[in-house]
């Protein structure tokens, strides 16, 4: 065994490196789909639709009676966990102390985990997307309202979910679309936070204000995430993923493999974000090695709105 095998198979370097992939989360993608750490990489839960709907069940049993049992159906659907991986090779191995070559892992360990975590946040937003359909248009300009708006998708949602209070509500903004809402007559008024010159409010636009002019207040963020729409070889063409979208969707932090939340990230308990190594092929690099298994689902396909937004 190598001395890179022993020090990546360390206690020590496991933690730092699971607990790297934990901060390296985007928190966008924990925003619209958090983790449910499973203990087996294949298992079932409960999806949701238009058709099979969440239902509050008749708790009451009769003296000598059964319970009403708790179970997954054959129309849910099953979870898979599947692989993912990235490599990082180690140069000059030969000529690093101990400690070097445990510094050069624990640089390896960062470097993958921001790598793991931006591929992470591309997914979720892309299958977000895909499941909240074209969506509907809303012109925000000086005669709009954009908090009515926002404030009916999210009762949408609420009813939607079906599980009143317990489930809470997110509204994640494109880059272009906050700026939009921030900027809007109607809206800029409404963030006051104390007085300014001559009496008059001043308003100070943020993210985490924002949830206090929408009804329920729900949970905002805004996606800064952003991709190379042109070809290989051409200029390039970056585009924000959410652009002009805004997404109101249930969600809660911590789910369940039942509850009616809109996306949820399945995760192998304890396994997230694994250091090893191997010996290249040519037998000159050794390369430290880090593997995990998630699975992104969209549960609850009918407990998200897709308001797509312009000026005009």
């Amino acid at each position: 065994m190598s001395r890179l095998s022993d020090i990546s198979a360390s206690p020590v370097l496991r933690e730092f490196a699971q607990g790297a992939a934990q901060s390296a989360i985007m928190p966008v993608a924990d925003f619209l789909a958090p983790t449910i750490e499973v203990a087996t990489s294949v298992g079932r839960y409960k999806k949701y639709t238009e058709k099979d709907r969440f239902r509050i069940p008749n708790t009451l049993r009769s003296i000598g009676g059964r319970a009403t049992e708790l179970r997954f159906e054959v129309s849910d659907e099953t979870y898979n966990c599947e692989p993912h991986a990235l490599d990082h090779p180690v140069d000059n191995l030969e000529k690093l102390e101990s400690a070097d070559l445990e510094n050069a892992l624990r640089e390896g360990a960062v470097a993958v985990s921001e790598v793991a975590a931006l591929e992470h946040e591309k997914t979720v937003i892309d299958a977000a997307l895909a499941a909240s359909g074209a969506g509907t248009g809303k012109v925000w300009g000086s005669s709009a309202d954009p908090v009515a708006d926002i404030d009916g998708a999210i009762l949408d949602v609420i009813k939607a979910a079906k599980y009143g209070s317990l489930m809470g509500v997110g509204v994640l903004f494109g880059a272009s679309a906050w700026c939009l809402f921030k900027n809007q007559d109607k809206v800029r008024g409404r963030f006051v936070v104390g007085n300014g010159p001559k009496g008059k409010n001043l308003a100070v636009p943020t993210e985490s204000t924002a949830g206090s002019l929408f009804v329920g207040s729900p949970d905002v963020r805004t996606s800064y995430m952003v991709y190379d729409d042109s070809a290989p070889g051409v200029a390039e063409d970056i585009k924000f993923l959410l652009d002009s979208t805004v997404l109101i969707f249930a969600r809660r932090p911590n789910p369940t493999r039942r509850d009616p939340s809109f996306m949820k990230t399945f995760r192998l308990m304890g396994k997230y974000m694994v250091p090893s190594s191997y010996m290249r092929d040519d037998g000159r690099v050794e390369v430290a090695k880090f593997d995990w298994s998630e699975d992104v689902r969209v549960t609850n396909s009918a407990a998200v709105k897709r308001l797509n937004v312009s000026a005009t």
